[in-house]
């Protein structure tokens, strides 16, 4: 007898979880909206169980719900691994290979990577946008093969790492925002006072990590890079942003500058598991060894 848990399921729950709403997972995952729900909604009927209550504002996980999500990961990752070492073992290229990189850092600077990929392998390239810890969590429980983020501490020791290039980043607020009427320094003291926009860590099982956010600072934490961009050019915080990317919008009058701050750079490292080479993999590294420039 066919199972009514199929591994699209399982990614779609996946997702939800991980993006925090349907219409975010249907983003990450190409879909309707409608589709998701039509699918999920056919899975409880199916098991006669509820994986979803609605009866709040939000949709939230039932405690079956929480369980088919778990161990359906435990599948998800299972089958992963099962593919990728069948055609390591069959070809040396990978069917498939995950690049992670934190949302910080324009996706655009792998589009080069992956046109020359195209040309030596048919392996199937993912770029995953993660936040924060996640990166890590990431490439430790196989969901990602390397990770392009700024610089880590501590990091295991089976996970190699070295540093491919730096990234400037400045501090910066809608140009009328009234953190650009203060006076003094723009010291912790100043800083608490405005709202910062804050990107939520997309690490599942680890701590989430916050950077430039202090304890009692106001918040407003988004799902993504980009929302936080546009929050900022809406005028609801402060924040930090790549120069490459605040520059034109400051030059275009929309972003300012914080006063009192200057930018300030930091190290971006390229990581990989030592005992985990496939043949896309090591042509990957090698690329980007040679071939970084922060766009």
């Amino acid at each position: 007898m066919q199972s009514p848990v199929t591994l699209e399921a399982l990614h779609i729950l996946d997702a939800i979880d991980r993006r925090g709403s349907f219409a975010a997972a249907a983003n990450e995952l190409d879909r309707a909206p409608s589709s998701l729900s039509y699918q999920i909604q056919k899975l409880e009927q199916d098991l006669d169980i509820m994986i979803f209550d609605r009866s709040g504002h939000k949709a939230a996980f039932t405690e079956a719900g929480k369980l088919i999500l778990e161990r359906g990961r435990a599948i998800l990752s299972a089958t992963e691994k099962l593919v990728n070492d069948a055609s390591v073992l069959a070809n040396g290229w990978e069917l498939d290979i995950t690049i992670a990189f934190d949302g910080i850092i324009p996706i655009d600077n792998f589009f080069s990577m992956v046109d020359a990929l195209g040309n030596v392998s048919s392996t199937r390239v993912r770029l995953q946008e993660e936040i924060l810890a996640g990166g890590l969590e990431s490439l430790e429980t196989g969901r990602s093969d390397l990770l392009v983020c700024p610089q880590l501490d501590n990091l295991p020791l089976e996970i190699k790492h070295q540093t491919i290039g730096k990234l400037e980043m400045i501090w910066v607020a809608e140009k009328d925002h009234y953190v650009h009427k203060r006076v003094g320094e723009f010291d912790h003291t100043a800083q608490e006072k405005y709202r910062i926009i804050a990107i939520a860590d997309t690490a599942r099982e680890q701590p989430p990590l916050s950077i430039n956010v202090l304890e009692k600072q106001p918040r407003l934490t988004v799902s993504s890079f980009a929302s936080k961009v546009e929050a900022l050019k809406s005028g609801l915080g402060i924040g930090t942003l790549p120069t490459t990317i605040a520059k034109p919008l400051i030059e275009q009058g929309v972003l300012q500058q914080i006063s009192g701050t200057e930018a300030f750079p930091i190290d971006i490292i390229m990581a990989w598991k030592r005992n985990k080479i496939g043949e896309a993999k090591s042509w990957c590294i090698q690329y980007l060894n040679k071939n970084w420039a922060m766009k």
